[in-house]
């Protein structure tokens, strides 16, 4: 079975391959996209049913207060610096913009379920009367928060929670994601792993809300493809020893082993190559998918892949030269766009609203997402707002792609990126 299963037409001035795979309520189009733009992905998907609300006409005047628990410290620290980027970045356009919304940030550390941290974050930003969160990146440290944020009647918006289990959450409207479901990256990683010509399949896992769900989807398209999984071993956060683990799927003797971890990942590698499993037969995804040149030996893990939500680079045009103006010194810009994504699409539903509150915001994030069906197509905070300013409906497609959320605040459209590391043991798409 093909990861891209059928082609459609250029639209805008990209070529796009798609794949529609549909589960449950959630359509989500799958996109493979050239690099011969520079512009942010248009959506022509169908829209989800929606009612429109009225946009007033008329000057803002707003002020506008998000935090972030985005992760300082823990397994998912390297995913900070490209998340508080993509979050600055869009505070600094919005304000900048001069509409008549100004926007501030309080950054907090989520840390990782190993400790209270994103606890401790999180009373202290409805303390300060925020109207939205964004975060946490790990779906298992949203889970310890989720209820306090909308407990509290505030937008909770995460730009890397990728589990199934938030779909369909409790969540009184107002948990949002630009990341897509796991559902969707475990299919193309399962396909993937079997299209290079893999018959068995071993998976170390980390045992909690993220790791087991892309383990599962992970599995199902695997076995759907022909495959077997012959054996999966999970540990939990804070452990720091995984021979047991290695042990255990090295012993099945599987052609691949999938690696649904965190930053564990430093560890299990080497040690995994070391027992005499082939470094190129790893397959890695979002949560470890990283740059090892100062971690591993050279060409370690030369020939292994992984997968990744996000459009690629190069058809990001100047967007990451403008995340490195707010910080030099990024190397990865993993989950950048849909964090700055996210705080652009809290501030257009606030401008659409008219006001700041966390249920009003809510009620405006999937018709400003192009979610209602209606809209004029605008690509940044200015042009959405001035429009929005004139009382007309807007569809904002970003960087992360078109978003266009369902009524369970999931985007229904989105690109997986296919990587491959070299012998330097960075990573670079090849899809």
């Amino acid at each position: 079975m093909s990861v891209f299963a059928k082609a459609s037409a250029s639209r805008s001035a990209r070529a796009v391959v798609t794949g529609v795979a549909i589960f449950g309520v959630s359509a989500l189009l799958l996109t493979g996209c050239s690099t011969d733009a520079a512009e942010p992905a248009a959506s022509d998907a169908p829209a989800a049913e929606s009612t429109v609300a009225e946009i007033k006409a008329g000057d803002r005047a707003l002020n506008l207060k998000v935090g972030t628990i985005l992760p300082q410290s823990g397994g998912l620290a390297f995913l900070g610096p490209p998340e508080e980027a993509g979050v600055q970045l869009a505070i600094d356009e919005i304000n900048a913009a001069g509409l008549g919304i100004d926007i501030e940030a309080i950054l907090r550390d989520s840390g990782d379920t190993t400790t209270d941290t994103a606890t401790v974050s999180v009373t202290d930003l409805l303390s300060q009367d925020v109207s939205a969160i964004v975060g946490a990146a790990s779906s298992g440290v949203s889970k310890t928060v989720i209820d306090t944020i909308t407990g509290a009647g505030v937008v909770q918006f995460s730009p890397a929670n990728t589990s199934a289990d938030f779909t369909d959450y409790d969540d009184k409207g107002l948990f949002w994601r630009t990341a897509p479901s796991d559902i969707l990256q475990g299919e193309v990683l399962g396909n993937l792993i079997a299209e290079d010509g893999n018959s068995t399949l071993g998976l170390i896992v980390l045992n909690d809300a993220y790791g087991t769900g892309l383990a599962e989807f992970t599995t199902t398209a695997f076995e759907a493809a022909g495959g077997e999984v012959v054996a999966s071993a999970s540990f939990n956060e804070g452990e720091a020893n995984f021979s047991a683990q290695i042990a255990e799927v090295t012993a099945a003797n599987p052609d691949a082993i999938a690696l649904i971890t965190f930053d564990q990942a430093k560890v299990i590698t080497p040690d995994l190559v070391a027992s005499g499993f082939p470094g190129d037969k790893l397959y890695f995804v979002d949560g470890n998918l990283a740059d090892y040149s100062e971690d591993f030996a050279t060409g370690l893990i030369e020939g292994s892949k992984g997968t990744l939500p996000g459009l690629d680079t190069a058809t990001l045009g100047d967007f990451t030269g403008r995340l490195l103006e707010v910080d030099p010194a990024l190397t990865d810009y993993s989950y950048a766009a849909e964090s700055y994504d996210a705080v652009i699409l809290i501030a257009l539903a606030a401008f659409a609203a008219n006001d700041v509150k966390g249920e009003s915001i809510a009620s405006y994030l999937q018709q400003v997402s192009g979610g209602s069906g209606e809209g004029e197509k605008v690509t940044d905070f200015a042009s959405g707002a001035a429009l929005l300013a004139e009382g007309k409906q807007i569809d904002y497609d970003g960087y992360s792609g078109p978003v266009t959320f369902d009524e369970n605040g999931d985007p229904t459209e989105a690109t997986i990126g296919i990587f491959e590391f070299g012998a330097d043991n960075k990573y670079t798409r090849i899809n």
